[in-house]
């Protein structure tokens, strides 16, 4: 934590939470809630003779707020006072606090939306990923609310006219949203069609879009920056020591946040000095060297960071309930230290996790390390994902280059015949 907020003090601390809140267009009433709670913690750093808030405070007095019960037992009150407790030090050490929204599913009803989770079920059965079931669920549902907006319950009120009416209802949305709708729909109809629940096959109505996800260059840190960046680190609190662990997991070997926020204690295999694990992303198995400073860090972190808890995840939350830390707060702990680094230019950059592990493989193409390796290192599926950070390497970049001619040459001469 920085030393000018270690010495803030807490009515200071709380002026800027709650202009901050005003600044992301909290209602009054939130707001209002919000200022109750942060006026009890004063109320109980004022009895205990505290002045300065931190996590030791902010777990004391989440603490109290829970007594004997389980979180899931409180009332919505004191849930409150404990979201805000936890608020207030994520705001403290960060500067930001992490969005909690709750996601408004829709009720698939009706024989359309019956089908619909029937299909998701079906696709969930052939081990497609959570993340694409949950882009199918969000772009069907949208296209379930629409036919229910026009009164259409049944297949059989279905027209083709409806379809294309949505479609055309989609020009507001990015190339990219409007991509995943049609392709949603349309794997969707040919299910239905599989299926013969429809008396004629009218996927073909579904446009082909001719959307192609452009790649864009990779966001990359000097050796220098990332030494600064893990040296920003105050390595002499549960905070530091917890966030000092992941960055080196991500600076150093490259893991995704979402695989270092789901790691396990299994995934370590100590007496063999590896990292074993499936990445979330490609269900892949990935074996990784457990270097000896990330070792150590983890070990420190576990025997006097991590918070009591009987989850198996490595890396938790500060305050109750200590839940496993979730890839946002990973997000935001990676740009904070890079704030706190004074390294130029984060703002306009990519400034989280994926910015570590970009950085790793444009230093291991500086070594000519062969792609394959470079894949296998960061567990991409297949080599084609790795040539991306081919354009990074400026240096191999720059023995491609052509020299180009002198004006006073019949080069130009031939190439204006030509034309």
């Amino acid at each position: 934590m920085d030393e000018n907020k270690q010495l803030q003090t807490f009515e200071d601390l709380s002026e800027g939470f709650i202009s901050y809140l005003n600044h992301l267009s909290y209602s009054n009433g939130r707001i209002q809630t919000y200022q109750s709670g942060i006026n009890l913690i004063l109320k109980f750093m004022k009895k205990e003779g505290m002045n300065h808030y931190n996590s030791e405070i902010c777990s004391k007095y989440v603490n109290s707020v829970i007594g004997s019960e389980s979180y899931a037992s409180l009332s919505r009150k004191h849930k409150d006072y404990v979201r805000i407790a936890t608020a207030l030090l994520e705001y403290q050490t960060t500067g930001t606090i992490s969005y909690r929204f709750k996601q408004k599913k829709h009720k698939l009803s009706g024989e359309i939306g019956a089908y619909i989770n029937e299909f998701l079920a079906y696709r969930q059965s052939r081990n497609f990923s959570e993340d694409t079931l949950a882009s199918n669920r969000l772009y069907l549902s949208r296209f379930h609310t629409f036919l229910e907006s026009k009164g259409i319950k049944h297949f059989s009120e279905l027209e083709q006219q409806k379809i294309l009416d949505f479609i055309n209802s989609l020009g507001f949305y990015s190339k990219a949203t409007i991509h995943c709708t049609l392709s949603s729909i349309r794997v969707f109809f040919s299910y239905l069609n599989e299926i013969q629940a429809l008396d004629n096959n009218i996927s073909y109505v579904i446009p082909k879009d001719n959307y192609r996800k452009e790649t864009k260059l990779p966001t990359t840190y000097t050796k220098e920056e990332i030494k600064r960046l893990l040296s920003a680190v105050d390595r002499g609190n549960p905070k530091g020591k917890r966030d000092y662990a992941m960055l080196l997991l991500a600076a150093r070997l490259g893991l995704r946040a979402s695989d270092i926020c789901g790691m396990i204690f299994s995934n370590i295999i100590w007496e063999e000095n590896l990292i074993v694990l499936i990445q979330q992303k490609t269900k892949k198995r990935i074996e990784l060297p457990l270097l000896e400073e990330i070792g150590n860090a983890i070990i420190d972190y576990l025997k006097y960071g991590r918070p009591s808890s009987q989850l198996p995840n490595i890396f938790l939350k500060l305050c109750i309930p200590y839940n496993k830390l979730s890839e946002p707060t990973l997000h935001s702990i990676v740009s904070q230290y890079l704030n706190l680094a004074g390294i130029d230019n984060v703002s306009t950059k990519k400034h989280g996790p994926h910015a570590l592990r970009h950085s790793l493989a444009g230093f291991l193409l500086e070594k000519k390390t062969p792609l394959p390796v470079i894949s296998e290192v960061l567990g991409h599926s297949n080599t084609e994902s790795t040539k991306s950070y081919l354009r990074i390497d400026l240096n191999a970049l720059s023995q491609c280059a052509l020299e180009v001619p002198p004006l006073n040459t019949s080069f130009y001469k031939n190439e204006v015949t030509k034309c």
